[in-house]
């Protein structure tokens, strides 16, 4: 008996099913796989940008103006109704995720310096080969379709329309060759984020899954076809009916171009049912080319993506963001949504490596997708025809009950998601636990003597000799440290000092050749303590401001902080924007006792009241012990940390403003040598690594909790 060949879809599930559990078997040593998931990724994008370019060019050229003025307008229309359901869609999703406890370690993304969005330079192209080249999709949408709105009109264009159909083709066999490498990228994906993947995220990862499944099927299987029978006299079952199998195979496929032919037969038959002139039969064979390569309401579904993105990586939107993410992501879904996803992320400022759960879940979702975008075009071929010979039954009683009745549907389905949820769970919140319980990222071979009272005096060193000097004939090397400084030095629930100043610490006694003591830093009186002599130097995240350069002799800057307000998880979206801090009486900010934030504050926001607090009780501001303020003005560094502790806060920098507080160590005595060689050693530590690395983990909370066993 001859063996049947495994379908192609069937060796796509076979490389996820291989990817997840090659990635469940390897944990972290599926890293590797990264690089083959990337490729792939890249070769996928390849292909898009030219083809979209040159089939936009070709389909709009190949019309005359009256047909295609006729066509886009009808056609257009209906196409405008089906993305406002879809959109209307998206926009209703979100609402169905639950609130959850949660919050994360510092972000990169909280402060990186991107500019702002030129409208002018993203819709309209200076240099169409430049917005080619950086993937300036909406620029590249509006330069194909004016040259082809010109080539419409242009004679002897027959020869350029067949080279650029060849050229498309070209294109689209190329990209065929590289789908052929779907299983193979499908395995790598899947192995790559299986094992490496936060397994307690995975909760808030298939919520998405769920959701868009049920929202693609609800426009699919009731609203489409619901329109279909509301404005013609096909009604709704028999759509259903009669499309059926075209629905299955391209959910099989995951390909609805496979089955654009079957899908036309289907609707000409439907249009033969409906008793419609037999000239106006053919009509979908013009209707469904032509608006082929507009965005379905599948690929405007896959903009939820975005706003699940921005929820599950906690990235704040205001209702302001919205209308220019669906503008601009309706244009960029003119060509493949591999390449409008990465660039409405980049848009929404939500973390780019959230792509990679996209890719994941694209896997299934696309043929959940396929269904709706078989259904648009049967929408498009048939609703169209009626359009275009002007016999739409048009009934605004009829359409309203109609809409009435979906979107009451609809709000039931997200409300019944929203339970479902709620009911599913998300993960239990342990940010806290991972916080409080984090250790040092390189235990030291010799451990420290830790004091918890302040010291008495150091002996002096001998006239004329440094402390330096005094440090390595003791053979030992008092620093001081400030308690409660999370996270550059705090005690763990577990009694042990530890931190970012700690491990430092550690490194320059080790660097040293000495020994270690850590002694505790007084409240009150910093300056003096190091003039007396008490430490040889202090390593506990001191901010390195004005005024206290001229009281103490400090080190270079080892790292910057960036000024922020902690605030409660729904008040964010507010405390992000400068101007609406400014514009608000009477706010309550409670702030550091350090000159510097104050003066900051008075400068920048002049109606705040503020509360000075000293340095060390800022955390009981957040834990009820302090009075009632609107915001705590910190850091975003030391705020994220402290937002692990009290989930219910966020960090919010305001835009545009931007404040940055360099630490230093304060040095013992006023001593030159050590402060010298302070310099020299800090930026030995920025070269070999180890500042980098202590921030990865203190700050961004790399390797901040042990990996349970997949």
């Amino acid at each position: 008996m001859m063996r049947t060949a495994m379908s192609f879809t069937a060796r796509i599930l076979t490389g996820l099913g291989l990817g997840v559990g090659l990635g469940l078997a390897l944990g972290e040593r599926a890293e590797p796989f990264r690089y083959a998931a990337d490729a792939f990724v890249r070769l996928l994008e390849m292909t898009v940008l030219p083809y979209l370019t040159v089939s936009l060019i070709q389909g709009i050229g190949s019309l005359d103006s009256r047909r295609a003025r006729t066509l886009f307008l009808r056609v257009g229309a209906i196409t405008l109704v089906l993305w406002a359901l879809a959109l209307g869609t998206v926009l209703l999703l979100p609402l169905a995720f639950p609130e959850m406890e949660t919050a994360s370690f510092f972000s990169t993304t909280l402060v990186e310096d991107r500019p702002g969005v030129d409208l002018v330079s993203l819709y309209v192209p200076q240099n169409p080969f430049h917005s080619l080249a950086n993937s300036v999709v909406p620029a590249v949408v509006l330069f194909s379709v004016v040259l082809g709105a010109a080539l419409m009109a242009t004679p002897r264009k027959e020869r350029l329309l067949e080279s650029l159909s060849v050229l498309e083709d070209a294109l689209a066999r190329a990209n065929r060759y590289l789908i052929r490498l779907t299983p193979l990228g499908v395995f790598a994906i899947a192995a790559h984020f299986t094992g490496t993947v936060d397994v307690g995220q995975l909760a808030r990862f298939r919520l998405y899954l769920v959701a868009y499944g049920v929202m693609a099927l609800f426009l699919a299987l009731y609203v489409l076809p619901a329109l279909v029978a509301c404005v013609t006299p096909i009604p709704a079952r028999r759509v259903l009916r009669q499309v059926k199998d075209v629905l299955i195979t391209a959910f099989m496929t995951g390909d609805l171009f496979v089955v654009l032919p079957t899908l036309i037969d289907r609707c000409k038959e439907l249009l033969a049912e409906a008793a419609v002139a037999e000239e106006d039969r053919d009509l979908p064979e013009v209707i469904v080319p032509a608006f082929y390569n507009f965005p379905s309401v599948a690929k405007l579904l896959s903009l939820s993506f975005v706003l699940f993105a921005a929820w599950y990586s906690e990235t704040a939107l205001r209702l302001a963001d919205y209308p220019l993410l669906v503008g601009a992501g309706v244009v960029s879904l003119f060509g493949s949504v591999n390449g409008a996803i990465p660039f409405l992320l980049d848009l929404a400022r939500v973390p780019m490596d959230t792509f990679q759960l996209y890719l994941a879940t694209s896997v299934l979702n696309a043929r959940v997708g396929t269904i709706a975008a078989a259904m648009h075009m049967t929408v498009l071929a048939l609703v169209g025809t009626y359009a275009l010979r002007g016999r739409l039954r048009i009934s605004p009683r009829r359409i309203l009950r109609e809409l009435l009745v979906a979107a009451g549907l609809g709000a039931l389905a997200v409300a019944g998601l929203g339970v479902a949820f709620r009911g599913m769970g998300a993960g239990e919140y342990e940010g806290d636990r991972v916080a409080r319980e984090m250790g040092l990222l390189r235990p030291p071979a010799e451990a420290a003597v830790i004091l918890r009272e302040v010291p008495a005096p150091l002996p002096p060193p001998p006239d004329g000799a440094s402390v330096l000097a005094a440090v390595r004939k003791r053979g030992l090397v008092r620093v001081g440290y400030v308690e409660g400084q999370a996270p550059y030095s705090f005690f763990n629930a577990r009694g042990e000092l530890v931190g970012f100043d700690v491990e430092m610490a550690y490194t320059l006694a080790g660097d040293l050749g000495v020994a270690l003591e850590l002694a505790p830093v007084p409240r009150e009186g910093l300056a003096g303590a190091l003039e007396a002599g008490r430490y040889d130097l202090v390593m506990g995240g001191v901010f390195m401001i004005t005024r206290a350069v001229g009281q103490l002799d400090f080190s270079p800057p080892y790292l910057d902080e960036t000024l922020a307000f902690v605030v409660r998880d729904h008040r964010r979206a507010e405390f992000s924007r400068a101007e609406w801090v400014r514009a608000q009486e009477g706010l309550r900010v409670a702030a550091p006792d350090l000159p510097y934030f104050l003066t900051v504050l008075k400068r920048e926001f002049p109606n705040l009241q503020v509360v000075p607090v000293p340095m060390r009780e800022v955390e009981g501001f957040l834990g009820g012990r302090g009075g009632p303020v609107d915001a705590l003005c910190l850091t975003a560094e030391r705020g994220s940390f402290l937002t692990l502790l009290h989930p219910a806060f966020a960090v919010a920098i305001p835009r545009p403003l931007e404040v940055r507080l360099p630490l230093a160590y304060p040095v013992g005595r006023r001593d030159l040598e050590m402060t010298r060689y302070l310099a020299t050693w800090i930026d030995l530590k920025k070269k070999d690594g180890t500042i980098q690395a202590l921030y990865e983990h203190w700050i961004l909370g790399r390797d901040a909790a042990a990996r349970s066993p997949r």
